[in-house]
């Protein structure tokens, strides 16, 4: 019988680990789980709206989807529907890919004010992810700051930054959309603690805010000061670091001869400054105090100078954990899966950030998932010939059908994959014209697709 297999979570992940895994073990049969009944994971919901070429990496996991040995089994929340042991029970090999989106708590005064919001919310706010559908973020301001210095905080700047006729082919929440639009927002602060070389931006990002419509890139200036934007890197990256990173300078340094001119927004970067305050007026964020940083030694310190912008919405893009999923080994420390390069115990593994943390771009998790087959399948050929081998793909539990009982005995309402493609195809249907889809921004929007 066919070795079972089931992977928890339908991101870029877990769908690269299923199509080398049902290429490799023959014969097997995997069922991909998740708890909404969309797959694709963080390709759907933080991904930016316009960044549409991106998002067509969903169209090699939709030809996973199509092979007659691979399922996906969606509205099934593990932990709550299903137990990890239960799981456990049913699978020869179970692998855990649920990805990181819990944001970093921002450790500040005053960071439970109204108008601050981590970028997890924030994103998958304006990407229509339903467990923020009820989200309604302040951006009734002139001033808003983001504190970080990756992508992240770029396609945030770069989203709120944007006229309505510049995402047109987008698929942005139109809820989103309108509440941006409404915005009278004029100065977004993007705040790094380190200097512009030591920034986690990519280049194409990066350029992109020259491209805007609405809004000019500047470098902040301290005190009236310019600020200097070296025109080397130093040493101690590797090649392909050191042109990112030297092409960052570059794009950074045409920047700092921008002025603010008519344009409706300014995008200020503002290095070398470290959040260090809140500040409210009744409950609600009206400012943010930074100290002035440098480096000494190889250390970061601050200079004692400060520095207060006004600020009537801030967003933190600091970092993402992982989510705990009852009776899943969890490192709450890292917020990941506990495990040791990627295997958690006996029979299960983990994949992509939730066993290595946010880092890293799409390709990166093929990169991780190339590795985890290789352990899993080595790990399989190690086994007793009795039990079960990448060659024979022998089934010792009971495999999709146990699982497929159990959900039925609980009448829990499996979306399957011709469900999602019912509901992908009305997504199409329902968007405005120039428009790629309008996502359904509730898990009920979706159900009632199929009803």
């Amino acid at each position: 019988m066919p070795h079972s297999i089931a992977i928890v979570g339908t991101g870029p992940a877990g769908f690269y680990l299923a199509d080398l895994l049902t290429k490799k073990l023959d014969p097997c049969q995997l069922d991909l789980i998740d708890r909404l009944p969309s797959p694709f994971g963080l390709v759907r919901a933080a991904v930016a709206p316009d960044h549409i070429p991106t998002k067509n990496i969903t169209r090699q996991f939709e030809r996973v989807l199509q092979r007659d040995n691979v399922r996906f089994l969606g509205n099934i929340e593990v932990g709550q529907d299903i137990s990890y042991e239960e799981l456990k029970a049913c699978y020869d090999t179970v692998i855990i890919a649920t990805g990181a989106i819990e944001d970093r708590k921002l450790y500040l005064e005053g960071a439970d004010s109204e108008g601050v919001y981590g970028s997890g919310h924030f994103v998958t706010w304006y990407n229509a992810h339903p467990d923020n559908h009820h989200f309604n973020p302040k951006l009734d301001g002139k001033h808003i700051a983001i504190i970080g210095n990756g992508n992240v905080a770029l396609d945030i700047a770069r989203i709120l930054s944007k006229t309505p006729e510049e995402m047109t082919d987008s698929d942005i929440n139109p809820q989103a959309q309108q509440l941006i639009k409404d915005s009278p927002v004029e100065d977004i602060y993007i705040i790094g603690r380190r200097g512009p070389e030591e920034a986690s931006f990519t280049p194409f990002e990066l350029e992109e805010l020259s491209q805007l419509n609405q809004a000019v890139p500047l470098i902040y200036s301290f005190n009236s000061e310019s600020v200097s934007i070296p025109q080397q890197i130093g040493e101690g990256y590797d090649s392909r670091e050191s042109k990112i990173r030297q092409k960052n300078l570059e794009v950074l340094q045409s920047y700092s001869e921008n002025q603010a001119g008519d344009e409706a927004i300014r995008l200020h970067f503002v290095f070398w400054h470290s959040p260090s305050k809140i500040n409210t007026e009744n409950g609600r964020i009206r400012s943010l105090s930074l100290n002035k940083t440098q480096l000494e030694d190889n250390r970061l310190v601050e200079t004692g100078e400060t520095l207060t912008l006004p600020v009537d919405t801030l967003i933190s893009a600091i970092g993402y954990r992982s989510t705990p999923i009852p009776g899943i080994p969890f490192d709450q420390q890292a917020g990941i899966v506990r495990n040791e390069q990627g295997r958690v115990e006996p029979g299960v593994y983990c994949v992509g950030w939730c066993k290595r943390g946010p880092q890293g771009v799409i390709p990166s998790n093929r990169a991780d998932a190339i590795e985890m087959a290789k352990t899993i399948i080595a790990d399989l050929e190690a086994q007793p010939s009795d039990q079960s081998n990448s060659q024979s793909g022998a089934q010792t539990k009971p495999g999709p059908d146990a699982i497929d009982e159990l959900l039925s005995a609980r009448k829990i309402r499996v979306v399957s994959t011709d469900d999602w493609r019912k509901i992908d195809q009305a997504e199409i249907n329902r968007a405005p014209e120039g428009k790629v889809r309008e996502k359904f921004a509730t898990v009920e929007q979706m159900l009632a697709v199929l009803d």
